[in-house]
């Protein structure tokens, strides 16, 4: 009696087992009240950020704009447009600085004075772009505002030691230093091959460059 009672009783147990194992909620596949509950899906990995857009920094028939491949003194591209023709934000970032008023004189011919009303932004790629002799600033070109590639920073003008000359964009790159630094702000690298690509509509970024020449020369402290 005693060895039947022990197997009688081993089957209860495996059985109670095998039941609680079957009953709703004791797996995954159920939920609370016994339905079948799919599996959960693979959460899809995160869509990489597109990567940074450069604009063309004049708006203006192609017809209407010219350009050269070379700049008289330092690095830099005066990109020819009809005069008001809109000015561009060649990248998103921030304004790190603005020059509102014309105070150039001959007489004088202040580096700091030659662009006349002019802009540089701190792109949020790391190169610091650079536009002068303005004719007019956008209300919304001021320090430290946020821009986007394409916004609308002022129109085409010849202000600074631009007069008398054709309108054109004065437009440099460079790595962010400054504040203040005119002559490496107004350009350290040439701009031309990069000019060439945005107007084409495809994408060539100035931005290993620009960290080239910054591990060779720093950000220089006088002209």
């Amino acid at each position: 009696m005693r060895r039947g009672t022990g197997v009688v009783a081993g089957a209860l147990a495996l059985l109670a087992v095998s039941a609680c194992a079957s009953l709703p909620g004791s797996s995954p596949e159920f939920d609370e009240v016994g339905e079948h509950v799919a599996a959960p899906a693979a959460t899809p990995s995160a869509t990489p950020p597109p990567p940074p857009r450069n604009v063309f920094p004049v708006r203006a028939a192609a017809a209407q704009v010219h350009y050269g491949r070379a700049h008289h003194d330092y690095p830099a591209t005066d990109v020819f447009a009809p005069c008001g023709s809109a000015v561009l934000a060649p990248a998103a970032g921030r304004i790190a600085e603005v020059s509102t008023a014309d105070t150039w004189s001959s007489a004088r011919n202040e580096g700091e004075d030659r662009g006349g009303l002019s802009w540089s932004l701190a792109g949020a790629d790391g190169v610091r772009y650079y536009g002068s002799h303005l004719a007019t600033l956008a209300a919304g070109t001021r320090p430290g505002a946020a821009v986007t590639a394409g916004q609308v920073l002022g129109t085409v003008g010849r202000t600074g030691s631009a007069r008398g000359t054709d309108c054109h964009l004065h437009f440099g790159l460079s790595p962010i230093c400054g504040p203040g630094d005119w002559w490496t702000r107004r350009g350290v690298l040439a701009p031309y091959p990069y000019l060439r690509a945005w107007q084409r509509g495809t994408q060539r970024s100035p931005v290993a460059a620009v960290a080239g020449w910054k591990a060779r020369h720093g950000c220089p402290k006088a002209p």
